[in-house]
């Protein structure tokens, strides 16, 4: 085993974050306020609330059930890609449907690298 392996660590403590730890944390953050922000600046009144409400909601749910690293459902380290995938990709649109464009396709090539980084951090 090598050094700071979960199974090395004494009681109560965790390894350190790193880099890729805040950036994917920072991914999350920004997806959910996007889609906050998209629910209220993108519809009119009473369906704001509801959109803004609701969108980044179904988001938190869906990451706090497949991608959390306390996940509730434990699933195939896929499906927990495609869900994560799918909460970016979502932020991503609306980035783009308020004609931020650019803004989106960096968002979306930032939160995917960081998402491979991670994702291959935790299969190895």
């Amino acid at each position: 085993m090598t050094p700071n392996t979960p199974a090395e660590l004494p009681a109560g403590t965790r390894a350190p974050l790193s880099a890729v730890d805040v950036l994917a944390f920072a991914c999350e953050i920004v997806a959910f306020g996007v889609l906050a922000f998209w629910g209220f600046a993108g519809w009119p009144f009473a369906w704001n609330i509801l959109f803004g409400l609701g969108t980044p909601a179904v988001a938190i749910l869906l990451w706090a059930l497949f991608v959390s690293p306390r996940a509730v459902l434990a699933v195939h380290p896929f499906v927990r890609a495609i869900v994560e995938l799918l909460v970016y990709a979502a932020a991503t649109a609306a980035f783009w449907d308020m004609s931020m464009t650019w803004v989106g396709l960096a968002y979306a090539l930032v939160a995917i690298t960081v998402g491979l980084v991670a994702g291959r951090r935790r299969l190895a």
